[in-house]
C-alpha cells in the first residue's frame, strides 16, 4: 500500500459510509470534506476550511467540540480506567450517572436505567424489556406494538420493526416482526388538515381538522384491546421521518389513551432528549409520564457512543425472580457502564446546570426561529417548522398544493451540497432541510448558518 495515499483516497479504497450512495461518493471529481479540528460551533478540514456545524454532527454534539469541562473529565478518567466489564460488577461512574439521569427526567418511585451503546440499542433494549415483561407478569397475550407512521427508532431488527420508514426499512420487511402502524400526527402533510397554506405559518398553526389523528389511534387501540403492549414514539419531533413536528397536546392524549388501557408508553428521545426541544426532555413539555424513555445521541454531549434506557418500577419488578425461574434479562453490550462514556456524561449534565439552562435554550431557540423567518422568502420553501433549537425547512415544487419535487431530483441535497461553498454543513432528510446547530452556537453563527442555507435554495431554485 503507498504509505503517501491521502486521506480522501484511503478513503475511497477502504471505507464504506452510513446511508451514501458509494458509486457517487467514489465519483470521479468528488472530494470528501475531511475533518481534522473543531471547536465549539466550528469544524475545520484538512485544507484548512472552515465550517459551521449545522446539524451538530448528525444531532450529537450539544454544547460544541472541545468542551474543556468534557475533555477535563475523559481526560481524568483515563489516568485511571477506560473500560471494565459491566457484567457481575459495577463501577464508581455508572451509578451516579443514573441517579443524575432520573433526577434530570423528574421520574420518581423506581425507575431503573439500563446503558448501552447507541440510539439503535437503547430502543432495541427497550421493546425486549416490554415484551419479556408482559410474560413474566402473565400477561402473555399482550404482544404488540403500535407506532407511527415514518417512524424511525434505529437500524436493529427491533427498531427497525417498530419504524415504518419506506426508504429506510423496505428492504428489511421480511426479517421484521409485526407492528401496528398509525397516522403520524404531522400537520403539514396530514390528509385531514383542511387549512391552507399560509406564508410566515407553520402548518401546525393553521391546520384545521378534528384530532383525526388521535382518533385512528383510539380506533387502532381498541381493535387490539387486550393484545397492545406498547405505543412506541417519538415526542413532539419525529426526526428521520422528515423532521415532522406534532401538534400541541398530541402527546398528552396519546398517553391519556395509554393510560386508560393499561397499555405502556415508549418514548424514543434519541434525538428529541438534553434540551433540544427547549426542555431537558421533550415529554416534560406535556407533562406525561412515560413507562419506558431511550436516550442516546447527545447523552455525552457529542463525545462517545453511550445510551440508556429508562424502564418504569413496574417493568423492572417484572424481573425479579428465584434464578431457577430465568427472569432475568437476558440481553446486554460489551461497552455498557464504559466509564469514559460515563464520564463524558456526568460533565455533560454539569453544563446544564451551569451554562446551557432551559433559559438560555429558550432564548438561543427563539433568535434561531426569528433568523429562520427569512426562509419564507423563496417561493419553493413549503413550511418552515421550529421545536427548540430543531428548525427544519420543506422545499416544495409548488406551495399552494404541497406538490414535492420528484425524488430523483435530488434537491434537498443539492441544496446542502450548495450551503457547504458558503461554510455550513448540514444534511437534509429527503426535501426537508434541518438546522440543528450546538447549544453554544452565537448569534452571527446563527445568522451565518441562515443566511448560507438561503442563498443555497436561491442557487439551486433560482426566483
Amino acid at each position: 500500500m503507498n504509505q503517501a495515499s491521502s486521506n480522501a483516497e484511503l478513503d475511497r479504497d477502504f471505507l464504506w459510509h452510513p446511508f451514501t450512495q458509494m458509486r457517487d461518493w467514489n465519483a470521479a471529481g468528488q472530494e470528501p470534506v475531511v475533518i481534522v479540528e473543531g471547536e465549539g460551533a466550528l469544524l475545520w478540514d484538512e485544507n484548512g476550511r472552515e465550517f459551521l456545524d449545522g446539524n451538530s454532527s448528525i444531532w450529537t454534539n450539544l454544547h460544541g467540540h472541545r468542551r474543556p469541562e468534557i475533555d477535563r473529565a475523559i481526560i481524568g478518567q483515563l489516568g485511571r480506567i477506560a473500560h471494565s466489564s459491566f457484567l457481575g460488577l459495577t463501577n464508581d461512574l455508572a451509578p451516579r450517572l443514573a441517579r443524575e439521569l432520573i433526577e434530570w427526567l423528574r421520574l420518581e418511585g423506581g425507575f431503573r436505567v439500563f446503558l448501552s451503546d447507541d440510539g439503535s440499542t437503547a430502543v432495541e433494549a427497550g421493546l425486549k424489556m416490554i415484551f419479556q415483561a408482559r410474560a413474566q407478569r402473565g400477561e402473555t397475550h399482550r404482544t404488540q406494538f403500535i407506532s407511527l407512521a415514518q417512524g424511525y427508532h434505529g437500524d436493529t431488527v427491533g427498531a427497525m420493526s417498530a419504524g415504518h420508514s419506506e426508504v429506510f426499512h423496505r428492504t428489511y420487511r421480511p426479517l421484521l416482526f409485526e407492528t401496528t402502524e398509525v397516522m403520524s400526527p404531522a400537520c403539514y402533510r396530514c390528509p385531514f388538515n383542511r387549512g391552507t397554506p399560509e406564508r410566515g405559518v407553520d402548518a401546525r398553526a393553521s391546520r384545521k381538522c378534528h384530532w383525526e389523528c388521535i382518533g385512528q389511534l383510539e380506533s387502532a387501540l381498541d381493535a387490539l384491546g387486550e393484545t397492545a403492549s406498547a405505543l412506541v414514539m417519538e415526542p413532539r419531533v419525529q426526526g428521520a421521518g422528515g423532521m415532522a413536528m406534532h401538534p400541541e397536546g398530541y402527546l398528552a392524549r396519546a398517553a391519556e389513551l395509554c393510560c386508560e388501557r393499561g397499555v405502556w408508553l415508549m418514548l424514543d428521545e434519541v434525538l428529541t432528549g438534553f434540551g433540544r426541544t427547549g426542555e431537558m426532555f421533550a415529554f416534560q413539555k406535556e407533562n406525561v409520564v412515560p413507562d419506558v424513555v431511550a436516550l442516546a445521541k447527545g447523552m455525552s454531549g457529542g463525545y462517545l457512543p453511550i445510551a440508556a434506557t429508562v424502564a418504569a418500577p413496574e417493568i423492572f419488578d417484572a424481573f425479579l425472580g428465584d434464578f431457577s425461574e430465568r427472569k432475568t434479562f437476558f440481553h446486554g453490550h460489551s461497552y455498557s457502564g464504559n466509564q469514559l462514556g460515563c464520564a463524558a456524561s456526568l460533565a455533560s449534565l454539569e453544563i446544564f446546570k451551569s451554562e446551557h439552562t432551559p433559559a438560555h435554550l429558550q432564548s438561543s431557540a427563539k433568535t434561531l426561529a426569528e433568523l429562520s423567518a427569512r426562509f419564507w422568502d423563496h417561493p419553493n420553501v413549503g413550511d418552515v417548522r421550529h421545536e427548540g433549537m430543531i428548525c427544519a425547512v420543506e422545499i416544495v415544487r409548488d406551495f399552494a398544493t404541497r406538490e414535492a419535487f420528484p425524488f430523483t431530483d435530488r434537491i434537498g441535497a443539492r441544496i446542502c451540497e450548495a450551503a457547504k461553498k458558503s461554510g455550513l454543513l448540514t444534511r437534509p432528510i429527503g426535501d426537508v432541510l434541518v438546522l440543528m446547530p450546538p447549544y453554544c452556537s452565537t448569534e452571527p453563527q446563527l445568522r451565518k448558518m441562515v443566511e448560507a442555507l438561503c442563498g443555497a435554495i436561491g442557487e439551486v431554485l433560482p426566483v
